[in-house]
């Protein structure tokens, strides 16, 4: 129940033990379309252009920034968290402007500063993370902040690695142009084939570059050849990792996408009720909480590691500490795929109550689980 990965799926471990068939084999290329076909519904776009990247989160992460901004371009990132950092890497890497707009780690962007940013800079490329992984804070008014961009001729590239399959997530209907994920948090699946989709307008410009992409490997250009209609060879796909996907992208159909979300809510918001009854805060607003990982405030007194390795030794159980600016301050906790289920918060509750207890912290464990027992019944 940390930042990722979650517990896989019974019935994704099962896919992975499928035989191994060739790259090109008929049967592949059936499981090739439906996997982008799933994918597209959990995006919730309609993009042709929608992939399992052949590597983790940070494959599709740079296969996104990588393809899309050229040299001499300049790309607006966040500074709210650590993922907002990486993105400034990679454009860099990529012969990138890297320019900011600032805001508070553990606090989300603010449109108006983003509109600001935008007048002053005017960038090619903005990115920004919908789930911030560091922080627990959810990027509100996406809609907003890609109309910004949009009036200014610039793509957006949405960090949703911790959002996908989990949260709230309209790829068409918000305005985003190029998202990027990992399979291994809301989807639950082990990391090596990770979502990414652009649409045209953002695809036109990865094809109609002037210079190629510094990765061979993630030229998108290149792996247009696989993914798209001729199925040529560029590279051998990691096909075990497909079967994986396939599996929880199947998953998440069956239940619904919009009960998914709602089933990550009720949960979350269960282990937010315990906490906070408990005596524990948690550090973003309610508006922008992130009910996929929970960024619960460590009281005056208490080592966040020694809590840490304490549910790790006594429960078996993986929780993470804070990030960067956050380090010391928060834990983060996830409530994320397979493992966003009633019976992992209340044994949650129990390990980390007893781990606070055990330094000395005023935290009143009955009251937590009293909150939580009714959250869950409503």
């Amino acid at each position: 129940m940390g930042p990722g990965p979650s517990d896989v799926h019974p019935r994704v471990l099962r896919a992975m033990s499928t035989p191994l068939v060739g790259h090109l084999d008929p049967s592949f290329i059936d499981i090739m379309n439906e996997v982008q076909e799933l994918m597209r519904y959990t995006f919730r776009t309609d993009n042709q252009w929608t992939i399992p990247v052949s590597g983790t989160g940070s494959a599709s992460m740079e296969a996104a920034i990588g393809n899309l901004v050229e040299p001499g371009d300049t790309m607006l990132v966040p500074t709210n968290g650590y993922f907002g950092g990486r993105m400034e890497s990679m454009a860099e890497r990529a012969g990138g402007n890297v320019v900011h707009v600032d805001a508070p780690w553990g606090e989300p962007l603010d449109t108006a500063d983003v509109q600001e940013a935008f007048d002053e800079y005017q960038p090619d490329v903005f990115g920004f993370v919908h789930a911030e992984t560091s922080t627990g804070v959810k990027q509100p008014h996406v809609q907003e902040l890609t109309s910004i961009a949009h009036d200014h001729d610039a793509l957006v590239v949405a960090d949703t690695v911790t959002s996908l399959g989990g949260v709230e997530l309209e790829v068409d209907d918000w305005g985003i142009d190029v998202a990027y994920s990992g399979p291994q948090k809301c989807l639950s699946c082990p990391p090596g084939a990770s979502p990414l989709t652009l649409n045209d307008r953002a695809m036109d410009k990865v094809l109609s570059r002037e210079e190629a992409p510094r990765s061979w490997y993630l030229d998108l250009s290149l792996l247009e050849g696989y993914w798209g209609e001729d199925r040529a060879y560029h590279h051998t796909a990691p096909i075990t990792n497909v079967y994986a996907i396939r599996e929880a992208l199947r998953l998440v159909a069956e239940e619904g996408i919009e009960n998914r979300w709602d089933r990550h809510r009720n949960v979350a918001s269960a282990l937010k009720a315990g906490v906070e009854a408990m005596g524990l805060g948690l550090n973003p607003e309610d508006e922008y909480w992130l009910p996929s990982l929970n960024a619960v405030l460590v009281p005056d007194g208490v080592d966040a590691g020694e809590a840490i390795d304490y549910v790790l030794e006594h429960y078996d159980l993986e929780i993470a500490g804070g990030l960067g600016a956050l380090a010391g301050d928060i834990f983060r906790i996830g409530c994320m795929g397979y493992s966003a289920k009633p019976q992992n918060v209340s044994f949650l509750m129990t390990a980390l109550g007893e781990a606070l207890e055990a330094q000395g912290a005023d935290v009143d464990v009955d009251a937590g689980f009293a909150a939580m027992r009714e959250e869950l019944n409503q």
